[in-house]
């Protein structure tokens, strides 16, 4: 159903207004960032559902605005989540760092509602480039590495969904529709490959480990929220109900705890978890009923808001400290208490705190794996969010802002930065206090779900407590050490380093050979085109010189042969050759029908072998009677 145009896309507010920002300066710039994501939330809110901003391309309608209950929650929490991450980012005076972070928000709205495939290809593009600049900001070696390896990985993953779509646009008659697609020829894996990269699904998820904590500080507050969830949206309009992604999140679950416990880097620590987290989200879709694909939505808004929240949280004690890594920091809540209060409601959040809004979206999707009788998921989600709890709501805040005094003199970060993790503090806390708000904006409706339900909430605090007091026992076990972890990474980086050394040793030798020879080459044919007739008199005498001296070794007649043969290559190429135009074109002509009737003519009627043995005596034949001239000459 197309509707009437009500406004310009949510992606161009931001894409456009990106391209503005550096006209403006001081408190106005901080101004007019501040009202792009306002613009566009209520350019959101205002959207009816429908389809619009439908251009004519060729022969395809490329909609950049389908409106329905899934792309505006998505929409909402986009615009949300950006307004607050700008007020946490305004201290920030590289111009250069929000133009890059609005176009990386206004590629995931792009994203989010396009109504075809190749809209959403330019848009994921958009994507990848956008978002690398905020890595490569931070203007560090390690920076710039991992930078480049998350764009390679980005345009591998591109190709790959590019390959996909052209071959869906083969096998259904050229549509671009951007619908629930029918799971299992090559095109649609080639697809489901290519978002399955964005959600950094193991082990296509290395990317996000190595680049998230290499970012600048604000710039990976950015990066938590749009990349993986844009992933998750299109799985869960395209791939529903596929079995494959429900142990693929659970796996995911598991896998990004699993590493985190062995993380000494703080940031990198909670990239583990985003993994992690979207595990579940990929688990829901793969479950594909209306309670999953319901929790999935609902815990993406969530995870949004609180793991921009610890990133946040991270990102001002390495603002403030310079320190980025838990042996190297302890005792912060003295002099940073409102940042450790702060970052708490996020570390509760992502732990499924009641009152708090992972609790009211974590436990829709496990609530779904109990609900379709899959045990063994339901355990290892389960699983996953004790260690959740273990790493990011006790280990990590523990031995940042408690454990062994560090003795680093500092303070809470700006103003703005506490603001910004403030606004993003209470949203967490509104929902998980009233869920309502977020039910209510579900794509599919009615939401029947009642989080707080007396077993349920009993159950999650036995849970937590029984965790906490693991994380007692075991405490001094979870001391960090500073380590460096081996991930999927380690194979494209080492094979890299082996690609590049086959580029310059081995390829780059094989090429100047290629070239050296094309000299000899080249030389050998102005030395022969010379004097043609004494040049191949020479060849064949050095050659009948080679066999002559092999058989009677040196030899006087063979030491006055090669003296005769010197004689005459210094003296190439002698006298010029007297040509006869029409006399060599005679011959030349003879030769070449003389040599067309033995080939189509004596040839076929002979076999391979009395061929070759017809070749063979002739050519030894002329040998002998060359070597024998020779012989006879020299004495």
């Amino acid at each position: 159903m197309t509707g009437e145009l009500m406004a310009i896309p949510p992606f161009a507010i931001f894409i456009l207004g990106a391209l503005l920002i550096p006209l403006f300066r001081g408190r106005l710039k901080q101004l007019y960032l501040l009202a792009i994501p306002i613009v566009a939330f209520i350019n959101v809110w205002q959207m009816q559902e429908g389809t619009y901003w439908i251009h004519h391309f060729m022969e395809y309608d490329l909609i950049f605005g389908r409106v329905d209950l899934l792309s505006k929650c998505f929409g909402y929490v986009f615009v949300i989540a950006a307004f607050c991450m700008t007020i946490y980012a305004l201290h920030i005076k590289e111009t250069g760092q929000n133009v890059a972070a609005f176009i990386y928000v206004g590629s995931a709205l792009g994203v989010v509602f396009a109504g075809d495939l190749l809209t959403l290809f330019i848009f994921w593009e958009f994507l990848a480039w956008s978002s690398v600049c905020l890595v490569w900001y931070r203007r560090k070696k390690t920076s710039i590495d991992a930078g480049f390896r998350y764009l390679m990985v980005h345009v591998a993953g591109g190709v790959i969904l590019l390959g996909g779509i052209i071959l869906f646009m083969q096998e259904n008659g050229g549509s671009i529709a951007f619908d629930a697609f029918d799971f299992g020829s090559p095109a649609t894996i080639l697809i489901l490959i290519g978002f399955l990269i964005n959600a950094a699904v193991p082990p296509l998820h290395a990317w996000l480990p190595d680049a998230y904590p290499e970012a600048t500080i604000t710039g990976a507050v950015f990066m938590t929220a749009f990349t993986t969830k844009t992933a998750v949206y299109v799985l869960a309009r395209g791939f529903a109900g596929v079995e494959l992604l429900m142990w693929l999140g659970a796996i995911m679950a598991l896998y990004g705890v699993v590493y985190a416990v062995l993380e000494n880097d703080i940031r990198r620590l909670l990239a583990y978890h985003i993994i992690s987290q979207v595990g579940y989200m990929v688990c829901g879709i793969g479950i594909g009923t209306m309670l999953a694909l319901n929790g999935t939505v609902a815990h993406a808004f969530s995870h949004i808001l609180y793991k921009g929240l610890l990133f946040m949280g991270m990102g001002s004690v390495i603002f403030m400290t310079g320190k980025n890594k838990l042996t190297e920091l302890g005792g912060l809540y003295k002099v940073m208490p409102i940042t450790f209060l702060l970052y708490m409601v996020g570390a509760f959040s992502i732990s499924g705190f009641p009152l708090f809004n992972g609790f009211i979206s974590k436990s829709m999707i496990i609530h779904a794996s109990a609900l379709d009788h899959n045990a063994i998921i339901f355990l290892m989600l389960e699983c996953a969010a004790i260690g959740t709890f273990l790493h990011t709501g006790l280990k990590l805040p523990y031995f940042v802002f408690f454990g062994k005094d560090a003795g680093i003199k500092t303070r809470d970060p700006p103003a703005n930065m506490l603001l910004g993790m403030g606004a993003m503090a209470f949203l967490c806390t509104l929902i998980g206090c009233y869920p309502q708000v977020l039910y209510r904006i579900l794509p599919f409706q009615p939401v029947d779900y009642q989080p707080y339900a007396i077993p349920h909430v009993v159950g999650t605090i036995q849970l937590l407590l029984f965790t906490y007091v693991g994380f007692l026992v075991l405490k001094k076990k979870l001391n960090p050490e500073n380590t460096i972890s081996l991930d999927t990474d380690w194979f494209y980086r080492k094979g890299g380093v082996l690609f590049m050394w086959f580029i310059n040793n081995p390829l780059a030798r094989g090429a100047q050979w290629t070239a050296d020879a094309a000299i000899v080459v080249k030389n050998f044919a102005a030395w022969f085109s010379k004097n043609p007739s004494e040049a191949l008199g020479i060849i064949i005498d050095r050659f009948c010189l080679m066999i002559l001296d092999l058989s009677q070794g040196t030899s006087t007649a063979a030491q006055t042969a090669e003296d005769m043969i010197d004689d005459r290559r210094k003296n190439y190429p002698g006298e010029p050759v007297r040509r006869d135009p029409i006399g060599v074109s005679v011959l030349l002509g003879t030769l070449f029908l003389f040599a067309y009737l033995i080939i189509y003519e004596v040839v076929p009627n002979l076999s391979v072998y009395t061929v070759i043995a017809i070749v063979l005596i002739a050519v030894f034949a002329g040998i002998g009677m060359r070597i024998r001239e020779m012989m006879r000459i020299a004495g």
